[in-house]
């Protein structure tokens, strides 16, 4: 069988030659018009699609999103220049623009609702009746003590303070809040964009103010302008520095030149595919060419080196590629398959853009195996392509490495093995934590305007619970409110706690209010047709655009109750969540509700990414074990293989461990992708040796030698390329990438020293039988 394979690859490669002034036109065509889908692509604005649908923490945000009105908002934090800043917030020039601010925000596109301290609805009692105004109307025609007096009720209400009033008065907010349509992926970039248009215009009328911009809008197109960096920053550096390696390395203008145009087709073909199937792009999946390209570039660098090392041995160009092909097809499709295996293993997370990356870097993956065998061989054919003086000195380093293996073979596995076992007992160290602000790092606006508002405003880490009777009208009860109110004490308690909302606050400044505002009123109401009143007046005295709907459900039987921290930790907010549901158990049942938020989602992600990898890694184990097996001709070799392919995944959570320990939703995907990358190494090491030992009859020692001096530098190469392609991707100012592949770049080096280290010593341990001296003794052998 393998002789048959040989002579196989040997015809079918001189068919590409015989035939190579028509692949060429025709495979370059082919892949043009794969990579013409990429007109199609767009990008996704909404931070909801990193969650499955079937997600239960997206399902509970839904239904608050569907019961109340969404959270969809853009809140402007207004701040006075200068030093002295505290009680301005208040003063008449800072109103002003907060008045410019609060009617120009109802003309953003898709608004709703806009809330600030000078539109917000003030209550005041007038003899029997209740007043319902503006706390602040026309600021620029108040009075110091009709402002002072504004300011005093503002820091007095507690559905001020803390949310559009700070602490010292020094700051002021302008919510707005948006529903969109959700016919395009255009709409949330057109509010950004007339949102910040909108603050450049307050700021030209008013230079002696600060201005900045969060919430989940800023979120959603910061996500978006994440990707699109990305694209136009980190995929030409990665070009740059593949041809400045690959002309380090290889030395060869001409071998360089055909690899950038296979690995160009390849990544252009992965992201038109993206196009075809519909795929919409984020930040994740936006990173697919960068991972295209690094990729690809294995394939070309295994079959130039042998070609160049064919070519010396004095083969002309052609018999040398006939014999290449030979040695390296089967490996290159193993290595191609695996590797795609690991990418597809992303499917089984709760992300739908780290299934979208999987799927598109395992198509380019797969077509950078079809231009590697069929374009590559074609232009090697044709281009003036002559092999390069050989590197004395890396052939006598790999040499000189395999001898030294050989003697120092106990004392170099005892190390390796006490080594991995010190690093994976390091894993447990690492800790899931999204804060999906601090996904962007302080180059991006949006995170240095969010952290300014955190330290200095209010928080931006909500927790939500829908608080529902069962009831229509049950919210009026007395024995609910009293609930509320209970609850709220519960939080209020808690250090850490910014800011919370309660509808019961509103019903009790409503009693207070039709009490003649007596402060001794100002608790929930004894009777529930009172407070049903009270709610109805209130409700009927609202503008339009500012009711209660934003807090209560239309049958007015739930209302919604928010918890908001400054910055917490997902492992905080995990705790806090559950802290506040046993709360419910306990002291509410009747009401219970699961916290909720878009904190809450992101804190669960990791956990649940991490479980799902934990299923799709022994479907990939499987996968590739019989791959494996069949390819090496043996079971044994085959069961082997998978210890340095397993090894270098513990090691680099363990040396994550040591240098960081925070992992986010991403990274769980470099459990899979990188299973499927690191078998390339073993599987060409493990080739070169069963060919020595099997072909040319050498002993376990001999044959480790063999594998190091022929295909080590080979290894090598592709490890220093495939390192520095994801180091580029470790760049990217969007923490879920540029985590991810620092992560995938130390996994690649453990990779290379498992390789060269566990793997050589394992084989001269385990694999002592007698050489046998034959040319069809396995598949392995004719195929590598």
């Amino acid at each position: 069988m393998g002789k048959k394979i040989d002579d196989f690859i040997a015809a079918y490669t001189r068919l590409i030659i015989r035939l190579r002034w028509l692949v060429i036109p025709a495979v370059i065509l082919l892949g043009m018009a794969l990579g013409s889908g990429g007109r199609f692509l767009e990008f996704d604005t909404d931070y909801r699609v990193y969650f499955g649908p079937d997600n239960p923490q997206l399902q509970a945000w839904d239904q608050i999103e569907g019961t109340y009105t969404k959270n969809d908002n853009i809140l402007f934090a207004i701040e006075p220049k200068g030093e002295q800043k505290s009680g301005k917030g208040f003063s008449r020039d800072t109103l002003i623009a907060v008045e410019k601010l609060t009617e120009a925000g109802w003309q953003l596109p898709y608004s709703i609702r806009v809330d600030s301290v000078t539109n917000f609805q003030r209550t005041d009692a007038d003899g029997d009746d209740l007043l319902v105004r503006d706390l602040v109307i026309d600021p620029a025609n108040r009075t110091p003590a009709e402002l002072a007096d504004a300011l005093r009720y503002a820091q007095n209400d507690p559905l001020i303070a803390n949310n559009l009033l700070n602490s010292d008065a020094s700051m002021v907010a302008v919510n707005v809040t948006f529903h969109l349509p959700g016919e395009s992926n255009a709409e949330t970039p057109a509010v950004v964009k007339a949102a910040r248009e909108l603050r450049d215009r307050i700021l030209a009328e008013h230079p002696d103010i600060n201005i900045y911009m969060t919430g989940a809008m800023m979120i959603n197109v910061s996500f978006t302008e994440a990707a699109q960096q990305d694209i136009v920053t980190l995929v030409p550096i990665m070009y740059g520095l593949i041809i400045i390696v690959m002309i380090v390395l290889l030395r060869s203008l001409w071998a360089t030149f055909a690899t950038l145009i296979v690995i160009g087709l390849s990544a252009a073909a992965g992201m038109g595919f993206a196009g075809f199937a519909g795929i919409v792009l984020t930040p994740p999946s936006a990173s697919a060419p960068t991972i295209i390209l690094t990729l690809a570039v294995a394939d070309s660098v295994h079959i130039l080196v042998t070609q160049f090392q064919a070519m010396r041995r004095g083969n002309d160009k052609i018999a040398a590629l006939i014999e290449t092909m030979r040695l390296n097809a089967m490996p290159v499709f193993l290595t191609s398959v695996t590797t795609a295996l690991g990418f597809l293993t992303i499917n089984f997370t709760d992300s739908p853009p780290l299934k979208d990356l999987g799927n598109i870097s395992a198509f380019g993956i797969m077509a950078a195996w079809f231009f590697s065998v069929t374009l590559l061989p074609a232009l090697i054919a044709v281009l003036p392509l002559k092999a390069p003086k050989e590197d004395g000195r890396m052939h006598g380093l790999m040499d000189r490495f395999g001898k030294f293996l050989v003697r120092r073979q106990n004392p170099v596995l005892l190390i390796s093995l006490a080594v991995t076992a010190v690093m994976v007992a390091l894993v447990p160290m690492n800790e899931a934590n999204d804060q999906f602000h601090e996904y962007f790092d302080p180059s991006f606006q949006f995170r240095t305007d969010t952290d300014y508002i955190l330290e200095h405003m209010t928080g931006f880490y909500p927790l939500h619970f829908n608080l529902d009777t069962g009831e229509t009208n049950g919210i009026t009860d007395p024995a609910y409110l009293k609930k509320l109110e209970e609850f709220e004490e519960f939080w209020k308690s808690i250090d850490g706690v910014n800011y919370v909302y309660n509808f019961a606050n509103i019903m009790k400044r409503l009693n207070k209010n039709m009490h003649g505002d007596d402060p001794a009123w100002y608790r929930i109401p004894d009777n529930r047709e009172l407070a049903a009143q009270y709610l109805l007046l209130y409700e009927f005295s609202l503008p339009f655009g500012l009711d209660l709907n934003n807090q209560i459900n239309i049958e007015k039987s739930g209302t919604r109750f928010t918890a908001i921290f400054p910055n917490i930790s997902s492992k905080e907010t995990r705790y806090y969540a559950e802290l506040g549901e046993n709360w419910l158990r306990e002291n509410a049942p009747e009401i219970f509700s699961y916290a909720t938020s878009p904190p809450v989602m992101f804190s669960y992600i990791s956990e649940r990414n991490i479980k799902a990898m934990f299923i799709g890694m022994p479907i990939a184990l499987v996968g590739i074990s019989l791959l494996l097996i069949f390819a090496l001709g043996s079971v044994k070799m085959g069961l082997l293989s998978l210890v340095p392919n397993l090894v270098p995944l513990g090691l680099a959570f363990g040396v994550w461990a040591l240098f960081d320990g925070q992992i986010i939703f991403t990274m769980a995907v470099v459990l899979g992708m990188t299973l499927g990358i690191v078998v390339d190494d073993t599987i060409h090491f493990m080739s070169k040796y069963l060919r020595a030992r099997r072909e040319m009859g050498q002993n376990a020692e001999d044959a480790v030698r063999h594998a190091m001096r022929t295909v080590g530098s080979a290894i090598l190469v592709t490890s220093m390329i495939l390192t520095a392609g994801f180091l580029v991707l470790g760049l990217s100012p969007f923490a879920p990438n540029g985590t991810m592949a620092q992560l995938t770049a130390i996994a690649i080096v453990m990779a290379v020293l498992a390789d060269f280290f566990l793997l050589p010593t394992l084989l001269m341990k385990l694999d002592k039988q007698t050489a046998v001296h034959t040319i069809d003794s396995s598949v392995a052998v004719q195929t590598s």
